[in-house]
Formats: C-alpha cells, sequence, structure tokens
C-alpha cells in the first residue's frame, strides 16, 4: 500500500469515526425534510441564468426547536449573523462578536466529535495537546481575518467563506456551503434552489441523503454547482476539514473518502494559515437503487 493509500485509508477511518460519534446529526424525514425535484441543468461559470428546475424550496421544514435547544447550533446561528458578506468590505469585529466566536469553539470542544478529532490531531503532531492551544489553533484556522481581495481590508475568514457566503464584487458566489445558512437563507428569500446535480438519472440523489450537490441563487447571483452535507452538525464539518487542513501543506487538497455510505471528494484550499475553502463533492451513494 502506498503511503498516500494508507493515509487515506486511515483518513477514512478516523472521519467515520466522526460521523458515528455525531451525536447532533439532525434526521432526515423527522428533524428536518427536504424535497429534491428536479435535476438542475448545466451553467457556464459567471452566467447568471439557471433555469428553475425546482419550483419549491429545498427545506421543507426544520425543526428550528430542535436547532436551538442543541448548543453548537445555537451558537453556530449567532455567529451566521455577525457577517458582511460582501467581500472587500473590511469587517468590523465587535469585541462581543469575538467572545461568540469563542463560545462557539467552546461549546464545540465539549462534543465527542471534536474531542476525537483533536485526540486523533495529537497523535499526527499536528495540533497541541494543550485544549486552550488547540482552541486557539482552531481560532486562527477558521477566524482569523485576511485579505481575499486584494484592493480592500481584511475582509474574510474561512468560517465566513465555508459557512455564511460571500460575494465577490457583486458577481460570483463564493462559499456557502452550509446546510443551517442555506436553509435560513432560504427562509429570508435570499437563496433559490434550482435543483439538484447529479451525473446522470441513475445517479439521482434521495431526501434522506447527508450529502448532495446542489444548483442556486443567492442574492441574485448563481452558483452553478456547491457542495454541502445535509443534517449534520457544525462540530463535524468544523472537525472534519480541520484534520484535513492540518494533515497537508498543499495550497489545494483533495482526498477521496468514503463517510458512512457516501463516497466523497474532499476539498480544501488553504490561505496561509488559515481556510481559504473547504467543501464536499458527492462522488457516489451506496444506497443507489440503480
Amino acid at each position: 500500500m502506498s503511503r498516500s493509500q494508507k493515509a487515506d485509508h486511515e483518513l477514512t477511518e478516523v472521519l467515520n469515526q466522526l460521523w458515528r460519534l455525531d451525536t447532533n446529526r439532525l434526521k432526515p424525514g423527522t428533524d428536518y425534510i427536504i424535497s429534491l425535484q428536479g435535476r438542475a441543468g448545466y451553467v457556464a461559470q459567471g452566467s447568471n441564468y439557471a433555469r428553475d428546475r425546482a419550483r419549491a424550496p429545498l427545506f421543507t421544514y426544520v425543526n428550528e426547536e430542535k436547532l436551538k435547544s442543541i448548543e453548537t447550533y445555537a451558537h453556530f446561528i449567532n455567529l451566521l449573523d455577525n457577517y458582511e458578506t460582501s467581500t472587500g468590505v473590511s469587517e468590523t469585529v465587535t469585541s462581543e462578536e469575538l467572545q461568540e466566536n469563542r463560545v462557539f469553539i467552546d461549546s464545540m470542544m465539549e462534543t465527542e466529535v471534536m474531542k476525537c478529532a483533536h485526540k486523533y490531531l495529537v497523535e499526527k503532531r499536528q495540533s497541541p495537546s494543550d485544549t486552550a492551544q488547540f482552541k486557539k489553533q482552531l481560532y486562527d484556522i477558521w477566524f482569523r481575518l485576511y485579505h481575499r481581495d486584494r484592493s480592500g481590508g481584511e475582509d474574510s475568514c474561512g468560517f465566513e467563506h465555508v459557512f455564511v457566503g460571500e460575494t465577490k464584487q457583486g458577481q460570483e458566489i463564493m462559499g456557502l456551503h452550509n446546510w443551517v445558512q442555506f436553509y435560513l437563507q432560504e427562509k429570508h428569500d435570499h437563496v433559490d434552489y434550482k435543483g439538484y446535480k447529479a451525473r446522470d438519472n441513475k445517479d439521482s440523489p434521495d431526501e434522506d441523503d447527508h450529502v448532495l450537490n446542489l444548483q442556486f441563487s443567492w442574492k441574485g447571483l448563481v452558483k452553478p454547482i456547491g457542495g454541502s452535507f445535509i443534517g449534520v452538525s457544525p462540530e463535524f464539518e468544523v472537525a472534519l476539514f480541520t484534520i484535513i487542513f492540518l494533515m497537508s501543506n498543499e495550497k489545494m487538497t483533495s482526498v477521496v473518502v468514503k463517510v458512512d455510505e457516501y463516497v466523497l471528494e474532499l476539498v480544501v484550499y488553504r490561505h496561509g494559515r488559515s481556510i481559504g475553502t473547504s467543501y464536499p463533492k458527492l462522488l457516489s451513494s451506496n444506497n443507489r437503487d440503480l
């Protein structure tokens, strides 16, 4: 077995461990209901027109009471409100917001998912064993502000890009790979779901799938394809992408792993010591009735 195969095998193992420990993952059909509708068509990058193959929203129902009763989700939702989405607009970070970032990290550290990720990263000599130091490392990876737009100030961070989404001079959408934000934006009529992406008709997803490739428009801008976990907890995504980020020094890392029944390509872009972007791409799923 080559070194990279061994690494991927090991990575698959730890990511599946995180999956099994993710007790805050919501149950499809119970805690939330999605409506996949039609298969989305081809949209050229930079084009702002997409034929709408889905008349109704993606999310038919989400149990918000339940979401807000789970600590990590509650803090996560607070953070979503704090970001100004246009890149090039310097983020003004108030001390209260800094505190909310820390509280979110603290709440994640209480979960088995994050404890497992921490333990793995310490074994791999990628993270300090001291919890306070590890929290600082997480902070730098996800919340440290950097210039994404050369002309502007420190206008972006990994968390904002991946979980909140940002627009680039009103042109193309970047990020927004998180289902909770997608649901909230859809509820406020900012997101219009256009349909799911699949290679062919045989490959169509199920409504209880936890990973989907979606096409949508956000604030009038079209995202031709965006991969997203559905129903998983924020700590699961943060843990998973932190591990992939720290296990490689490349500017762009892409690994293919099988998590639960899903064969995924997990992609992480580095921006110095922080995450530039990270997302899953669903390659195939086991339970397809082909």
